[in-house]
């Protein structure tokens, strides 16, 4: 247990007792507990197994891997459709979780046995990304040819980042406002969000 993970569970106010029943669980599993993120994080060797989050409706177990688990009961959740190799355990009582702890431990060993095998995640590539209309024609027009160079030296997750975020808007006008307004950042050499 690791003291200066406390403040997160006792900060907490409504999932604190399912929060530290699943510390205690994740624990037992043998697993170093980390501050990543701001929130409590588990590891084996110093690679990322699990996390502990929260939101209003529920509280989870995030599994940086679950892509990779059998998940034979069906209980895993991609949080949304963007999400490619993490996954998460929801729960709403101390009651499920006490139910499910033997299944949480399993999925967890699954977890660690991956990583003992050096099992990667295999991710889309930046160029299987849709890239919308909007920014497609900003990248053919006249200043296109800055904008493809300073597009190309962003990171892949920073191309992935814009490229997400400008075609989930759903109308035409949203999305080239978006360009329009982040051209700059890309330009500039920045992420979506960063300063």
């Amino acid at each position: 247990m690791n003291i200066e993970v406390n403040f997160y569970f006792d900060k907490a106010e409504k999932w604190q007792e399912e929060l530290r029943l699943l510390r205690n669980i994740l624990l037992d599993c043998g697993l170093t507990e980390v501050l990543k993120w701001g929130v409590p994080s588990y590891t084996y060797k110093q690679k990322n197994i699990v996390l502990i989050h929260q939101f209003k409706e529920y509280c989870a177990i995030l599994f940086f891997k679950g892509v990779l688990l059998k998940d034979s009961k069906k209980l895993l959740v991609q949080q949304t459709k963007n999400v490619q190799a993490a996954r998460q355990l929801r729960f709403k009582s101390e009651k499920e979780i006490l139910q499910l702890q033997a299944m949480i431990k399993a999925y967890v060993f699954e977890a660690i046995e991956l990583e003992k095998a050096g099992v990667e995640v295999s991710l889309k590539k930046t160029a299987d990304f849709e890239v919308c209309g909007e920014f497609s024609q900003r990248l053919a027009g006249k200043d296109g040819e800055a904008l493809q160079t300073a597009f190309d030296s962003l990171s892949p997750g920073r191309q992935r980042a814009y490229l997400l975020y400008f075609s989930s808007a759903k109308q035409s006008k949203t999305r080239e406002a978006r360009v329009q307004k982040h051209i700059p950042r890309i330009l500039d050499g920045r992420g979506l969000h960063e300063l």
